[in-house]
Parts: structure tokens; C-alpha cells; sequence
């Protein structure tokens, strides 16, 4: 990697980092000769136990064979047998009887498996070449599904080939060697697996056998702990995945117990657990990486954690409880209509613990764990596919606390994580929902998984996604990509003279992010018009030393939405005004005037969307050069959406007015909404 990356990255090191990192190298360095074939002091125990597992569960949740989820599970789990599993939306078809651990199942990339696992340089990506994709299946959750599956079943079929994949990988992946111990991460979520993979097959006779009494299990097991004890995130990483690291360590050392070492262990995960989650939750219950599905994954980590403690008699405390409660109702209070979560910033489709068919809503399965644990919120929505994961989480877990305080009514705005929410409902009696954003870039220092999206908007009717964040797309497999997706143009706002408003130094490293403040938000619970009011400083820097202020108000009564952009520019530039719409909308452009079309169920809906006449308006979709008019639905994944493009000359003090109108089209509106339900809508300004 370039010079230049190291030395911005060493800039946001704090003297008592860069000297843990030193520690960390050395001791990589000292491991690396006690690593070597034939070496005479090994790093493991030449004996190790006997080990206990010691958190079983006590009960089993009361579900009902003929149960949805129930359904859902054992089909999934019967393709897993079968030998079929998606990774990040791509087919495998080689999981039977087990798999090539360092192959994607897609392509002819191998990756490293005898090498010494720290001088394997992992970041080194190309599009067929994701490790990410040879990553995801090692965390085995194919493998918590089919212990899911067992339980609920007693079928021995499903026990077998989870032993079957074990041996082959434990076989497969000594102590250090190779990908899959590149990564902090990936050890600490493989320990979570494990644990609740043992707990799930209590009540199979070979399971002892497999794990407790089984030297290569005991081999893999102290290895595991072992590295996360002595390598750790530190200081400007010390987000996810330092609690990843921790909620694996915590995991294993309160489930298996017997290594001279396992006490020390355990109170080592505690204290960063303890420490950690509540640092990382901002007062408001929000995760402070802004990355809304990180922060369902830490969510569902500090919940792992937490029911580990308690079955094992070792509780987080009240401090993580609250955490994770206000976590929990921060994201009751976001939800759409059709229970989905904002789309902001980073995500990688990660989760903490599978226990359910993979295509189970994770709100759904985060409220009703949240409502054993911590009783319902009066406002929150209700639970429509609780799933399995929370019935078997709920089996671990106390008797439900509520801890004050707790907002007496649904939040719409959240003033530490700089984010607002309009709600209303149309002619139609759709939910108009809308989120603004004006918080902080991220997670400092590095603010590794913001993207360049202050004062970005998303919009949503009746759950259909209508103004959209287009999402992640991909990390280090493909640079213009990620580029792509996390900057200015790719979302909901504008971009001055070519520039990003917050600018990038590396794939997870931000060097000048701008700062968004809040001016004002009026009327969100209530009242016939919601306003916010708010302006960033991302352009302050350039020569043109601009401001963008810009305000959206919701008129209830008139069932509109206003965004008013206000630039303020020291001498003339230019600027790019982007309003990118979800997979489902049709737009057909004319003029300064664009008509969308969608559906909500069978019924069309359409809406009129009047742009700021000022600007040169060009409808986009799937262009490649430049990147333009794409929507990225998860990891690895990109699909073509419309994107409308106004671009023009600016000087001085400008504004641009654009309004939608809901439940209005032209004539041929009805149109327009099939053709989004029915395939494509042919326009004459499109590009790509």
C-alpha cells in the first residue's frame, strides 16, 4: 500500500497505540519461529483439559414444528445438506459433504492456507478475488443453522454434517496457519458459532465426543482464545471489531471451562465488553460508526455477549444492559413501514449469530429479543416474523428489566447522531418517511465505514424506497467501487466544483470530513408541517470556500416534500445536485419536471417531482464510465436504478427548490407505475 496511507494512518495513532502495535509486531515476529514445522517450544499446550461445557440450555423454546420460521429454517438447512449456500448473494453449490475452506466457491481463487497467517497480506483484492468471500463461509453460520435445524428436528442427519465440517476445518486450519487467522474478527465470530453450535446439540450422544473431549477441538479452542487474548484492536480500530474480538473470547470462556487460563480469559473480555459498549453507543442509543447495519451486528454482539454472561453467572451490568436497550429503541424508532432500518453508511451484511432461514428480518428478530429482555416500548411497532433466533436467545436469558430512562413516545429526532425523521402519510394512506442527516462523520479518528453523505436525504412511501442511499457495493476488491458508493455523487445531496465534501485517504480512512450542524427541526411529532434545517462545511475548504445549507420540509396537510438548497460560494463553480431512486421507481424525465411510478402491493402509485429549473437535468441508469445510477442491495451486489443529475454553473448566493408532489402524475401516471412493477420505461435523457 502507498507511503502516503501509512503516513496518514500513523497521524491518527496515539503515542500509546503506535507501542501497543510495536508489542503486537514483535510478538508476531517472536510466534513466527515457534510457528515453523518441528520447532522445538510450540505455542500449544502439548496436553490440553479436560474441559466442561458449562452453559447448556436450561430450557428449550416452545416452537411449533408447523411454525413459519420453523418451515423456513429446515428448508434452508435441507439446501445446506444438499450442498448449496449463498455468500453475499452468490450461489455455492460445493458445501456437500464440506467444502474447500480457502476457495469462494465462485471462481478459481484459492487463497493462502499453509503460509504463516501474519505475513499473509489479505488486503490485496481484485473483482473474482474477495477474501471476504472465503471469510464469510468460516464463520459458520451454514453450521448454526443446521444445530438450529437439529434441535428443532432430532434429526441426526444435520448433526453429522456439522461434525463432518468441523473436523475438515479444524484439519484444515492449525493454529496460525493460513487466511482464516488473518483477522481478529474472524476468530472472535467463529468462537460465538462454536459455542452455540455445542449448545444446540446437547442432546446428540456424539457431541462431547466432537467438541470436549476431542484433542483437535481442544487444540482449536485454546488457539482461538489464545489470539484474541494477546492480539486485540487498539485505540483508532477499537470499534466492531474489538467487540467481536471480545463477545468471541467472552463466549468461549464462559461456555468452556478447564484451561489454567480460562478465568484470566474471561475477565479480560468482560472488562473490554464492559468498557466498550457503552463508549461505543452514543446517549441517544445509536452506534457512533453511523453505519445503521453495524449497528444491528453490534447490537446482536452486545446481546450475544450479555446472555453468555448471564447463563454462565457472569453479568455485563447494568451500564451494557442499558446500552443495548437504547440501542434496541433507537431502532424500533426507525423503522419503515414495512420494518426495515435507514440505509446509511457501511455494511457488510454481517451478523453476530444465525440462528434463523437467512431471509428473516433482523428488526423483527431484534425486537422480540428486545421485548423478552427488556419489555416493549409502548410506541414501538409490533413484532410481525419474531423468528427463532430471539425465542432461543430468550432461553438464556433473565427476567425482563426495563432500566430508565427510556423515551416516552417514538424519537424522531436523534440529536447525537444527527439524525432526523419526517413522517406523515399521503392521499393514499401510504407512511411518508423520511430521514435527514446532519451528524458527525463517524467514528473518529478514522471513521472507517462513513461515507460522504452529510445532508443527504432518503425517502420512503408506504416502506417502497423512493430517494435512496445507494448503498456499499463492495471494500477492497474493486477501488473505483468503493469510491463509487461511499461519495458525494452517489447520494442524496450536492457536490461542488468535482470535490467530495468529505475526503478519503484509504478504503476505511477519512482525512477531512466536513461537520454538519443542526439550525433547526420543527413540527416532527406533529403539527401540519415538519421541517429541519441544517449545513455542513465539507466546501469551506476548497477555493471556492462554499457553505451548503439545506432544509426539508413535509407539508401533512398538501401530502409534499421540500428541499431547499441554499449554496453560498466565494466565486463561481460547479455543482452536481444527485437524487438517486430505489430499484422499485420508474422515472420518466421531461424538462425540469420528472413523473415517478412504483407500486405499494398491486396498486400503482405515482408521484410529480418538480427539479430547480436552474439546473440541466439528465436522467442516468447503470453507466459504468462514469459510475452513475446504481443501487447496491448487499455486499458485493450492484443492480441499475435511476438517478436524475442537475448540473450548472454557481456564483454567489443561489438556492434550488425541488418538490414532490405525492399522488399526482399525468395522464399516462398509471403507466408509469406498471412499468416500474413490469420491467423497464424507455426515456429519451437517459444515459448508460
Amino acid at each position: 500500500m502507498k507511503l502516503a496511507w501509512y503516513a496518514a494512518r500513523l497521524r491518527r495513532m496515539s503515542a500509546l497505540e503506535i507501542a501497543l502495535r510495536a508489542n503486537d509486531a514483535a510478538r508476531k515476529a517472536a510466534w513466527r519461529s515457534r510457528h515453523l514445522p518441528g520447532a522445538r517450544h510450540s505455542l500449544l499446550p502439548s496436553r490440553l483439559g479436560p474441559v466442561i461445557f458449562a452453559t447448556p440450555l436450561s430450557r428449550l423454546p416452545a416452537i411449533p414444528p408447523d411454525d413459519p420460521a420453523t418451515r423456513a429454517l429446515v428448508a434452508a438447512a435441507d439446501r445446506v445438506m444438499a450442498g448449496h449456500w449463498a455468500v453475499f448473494g452468490r450461489p455455492r453449490a460445493d458445501l456437500a459433504p464440506s467444502p474447500d475452506w480457502f476457495r469462494d466457491g465462485g471462481t478459481d481463487f484459492s487463497a493462502s492456507r499453509g503460509n504463516y497467517s501474519f505475513d499473509i497480506d489479505w488486503r490485496q483484492g481484485a473483482p473474482d478475488r474477495d477474501v471476504k468471500r472465503v471469510w464469510e463461509l468460516s464463520r459458520h453460520h451454514h453450521l448454526t443453522l443446521l444445530a438450529a435445524a437439529y434441535t428443532l428436528t432430532g434429526e441426526n442427519r444435520y448433526a453429522e454434517r456439522i461434525a463432518e465440517h468441523l473436523l475438515s476445518w479444524w484439519q484444515a486450519n492449525p493454529f496460525l496457519s493460513g487466511i482464516h487467522w488473518t483477522m481478529g474478527i474472524e476468530v472472535g465470530m467463529r468462537l460465538i458459532a462454536w459455542v452455540w453450535i455445542r449448545r444446540l446439540l446437547q442432546s446428540w450422544s456424539d457431541a462431547p465426543a466432537l467438541f470436549e473431549r476431542n484433542p483437535l477441538f481442544l487444540r482449536q479452542l485454546y488457539g482461538h482464545q489464545l489470539y484474541l487474548a494477546r492480539f486485540r484492536s487498539h485505540s483508532s480500530s477499537a470499534n466492531n471489531h474489538l467487540l467481536a474480538e471480545a463477545a468471541g473470547l467472552f463466549a468461549a470462556s464462559c461456555a468452556f471451562r478447564g484451561f489454567a487460563e480460562t478465568d484470566r480469559w474471561r475477565a479480560q473480555a468482560m472488562a473490554v465488553l464492559r468498557r466498550e459498549i457503552p463508549r461505543q453507543t452514543f446517549t441517544d442509543g445509536v452506534n457512533r460508526e453511523l453505519a445503521t447495519d453495524y449497528h444491528l451486528f453490534v447490537l446482536e454482539l452486545a446481546l450475544t455477549a450479555m446472555l453468555e454472561g448471564y447463563a454462565a453467572g457472569f453479568p455485563l451490568g447494568r451500564d451494557v444492559w442499558r446500552a443495548a436497550q437504547a440501542m434496541t429503541d433507537a431502532m424500533a424508532a426507525w423503522l419503515d413501514a414495512n420494518g426495515n432500518v435507514p440505509r446509511q453508511g457501511d455494511s457488510d451484511d454481517c451478523t453476530a449469530l444465525l440462528l434463523d432461514a437467512p431471509a428473516q428480518p433482523r428488526p423483527d428478530s431484534l425486537l422480540a429479543t428486545g421485548a423478552s429482555l427488556f419489555t416493549a416500548a409502548p410506541w414501538w411497532p409490533p413484532v410481525r416474523h419474531g423468528g427463532l433466533r430471539a425465542a432461543f436467545w430468550a432461553a438464556l436469558a433473565p427476567e425482563p428489566l426495563a432500566l430508565s430512562p427510556r423515551p416516552a413516545a417514538r424519537p424522531s429526532l436523534f440529536p447525537d447522531a444527527g439524525m432526523a425523521f419526517l413522517r406523515g402519510e399521503t392521499r393514499a394512506g401510504d407512511e411518508i418517511w423520511c430521514r435527514c442527516d446532519h451528524g458527525p462523520h463517524g467514528l473518529l479518528p478514522l471513521a472507517a465505514h462513513a461515507h460522504a453523505d452529510a445532508l443527504s436525504v432518503e425517502l420512503r412511501i408506504g416502506g417502497v424506497e423512493i430517494l435512496a442511499d445507494p448503498g456499499t457495493g463492495c471494500y477492497q476488491s474493486e477501488p473505483r467501487w468503493r469510491d463509487y458508493f461511499r461519495s458525494t455523487l452517489a447520494h442524496n445531496t450536492i457536490e461542488l466544483d468535482d470535490q467530495e465534501q468529505s475526503v478519503a485517504g484509504g478504503m476505511f480512512l477519512w482525512l477531512k470530513p466536513a461537520r454538519s450542524r443542526l439550525i433547526a427541526a420543527t413540527g416532527l411529532d406533529g403539527g401540519p408541517v415538519a421541517e429541519w434545517q441544517a449545513a455542513h462545511d465539507g466546501y469551506r475548504r476548497l477555493p471556492i470556500k462554499a457553505s451548503h445549507e439545506r432544509s426539508v420540509r413535509l407539508d401533512r396537510a398538501d401530502a409534499t416534500l421540500a428541499v431547499l438548497d441554499r449554496l453560498d460560494l466565494a466565486r463561481l463553480g460547479r455543482c452536481r445536485l444527485a437524487f438517486h431512486f430505489g430499484p422499485a421507481v420508474e422515472v420518466r424525465l421531461e424538462g425540469s419536471t420528472a413523473w415517478l411510478g412504483w407500486s405499494v402491493g398491486s396498486a400503482a402509485r405515482w408521484a410529480q417531482m418538480t427539479l430547480p429549473a436552474e439546473l440541466t437535468w439528465s436522467l442516468w441508469r447503470g453507466s459504468d464510465d462514469p459510475p452513475l445510477g446504481w443501487y447496491s442491495a448487499g455486499f458485493g451486489r450492484r443492480q441499475p436504478a435511476w438517478t436524475l443529475m442537475g448540473e450548472g454553473a454557481v456564483e454567489g448566493r443561489c438556492e434550488f427548490l425541488t418538490r414532490i408532489a405525492f399522488d399526482r402524475g399525468p395522464s399516462n401516471g398509471h403507466d408509469i407505475a406498471a412499468g416500474a412493477a413490469a420491467g423497464r420505461l424507455a426515456s429519451s435523457t437517459s444515459h448508460g
